[in-house]
């Protein structure tokens, strides 16, 4: 599966647009990590607990948004964009990736 920014792909034509897919991740957020987090925020430094979090999100989000895609029968996602939101009083961050399901072929 193809999945990028671009309106198009270079070296295909887009053959068939299939419409818009998301995907969507809501997680918690760990209470240790807001502890490390705090103190870092005070003294400097990345928090390496909320980048992995992020991180695992934003993959969890783009693999669901892909399998919705091939559901569809697309090869590719075109216009990818990610959001991101935080919930509730702070503890729930929700990440939301989205796109155009297209099929390609060969230019």
């Amino acid at each position: 599966m193809i999945v990028t920014t671009t309106q198009s792909v270079e070296g295909y034509k887009i053959t068939g647009y299939y419409g818009i897919v998301f995907g969507e991740v809501v997680t918690g957020v760990n209470f240790l990590r807001d502890i490390g987090a705090g103190l870092r925020n005070v003294f400097g430094g990345r928090s390496a607990g909320y980048e992995n979090e992020l991180e695992q999100a934003r993959n969890k989000a783009l693999r669901e948004m892909e399998e919705r895609a091939a559901k569809m029968g697309a090869h590719a996602v075109v216009g990818v964009d990610l959001d991101y939101e935080v919930l509730g009083a702070g503890d729930m961050l929700m990440v939301t990736a989205s796109g155009t399901a297209v099929t390609v072929e060969k230019a």
